[in-house]
């Protein structure tokens, strides 16, 4: 059996092909705009700690939310500016706002009451302790 290649012809569907490549054209756009406000996120692990680093960088401590629901930890920071400026018989208000939402399902063998976190250099990072490992212990029977 051969495997045949099918191409529609061109002068059924003339603007068939200029379609495609502006919805194709968009779809990139706005998924490159949307990704943009999603920073890049490294995870360690070593031995003992699991390491996030957070590429946020511009942002201010203050505007980091980080919080733990069971398992899921999760990162956010909302940032809003505004800048004025008056000059006589002008004024030109700019306002900015960014912000972003990052989940984590944490494994079972976290000490969730030592996780700790620092902003520094552009970088936010989170680091999550492992849980001493709970060793099988025998009981004997009397």
């Amino acid at each position: 059996m051969a495997l045949v290649r099918f191409n529609q012809p061109s002068s059924v569907f003339p603007y068939r092909n200029l379609l495609n490549e502006l919805l194709n054209d968009f779809n990139t756009s706005v998924g490159q705009d949307y990704r943009s406000n999603i920073p890049a996120v490294n995870v360690h692990e070593s031995e003992t700690e699991y390491t996030l680093e957070v590429a946020a960088p511009g942002q201010n401590k203050e505007n980091f939310n980080i919080n733990l629901d069971g398992r899921v930890l999760t990162i956010s920071s909302e940032q809003k500016e505004e800048k004025k400026e008056e000059n006589g018989k002008w004024t030109r208000k700019e306002f900015n706002y960014s912000s972003f939402k990052r989940s984590f399902t944490l494994p079972e063998n976290v000490n969730a009451e030592n996780i700790e976190a620092k902003y520094e250099n552009g970088v936010l990072v989170v680091v999550v302790p492992k849980a001493e490992e709970v060793k099988p212990k025998s009981i004997a029977v009397k």
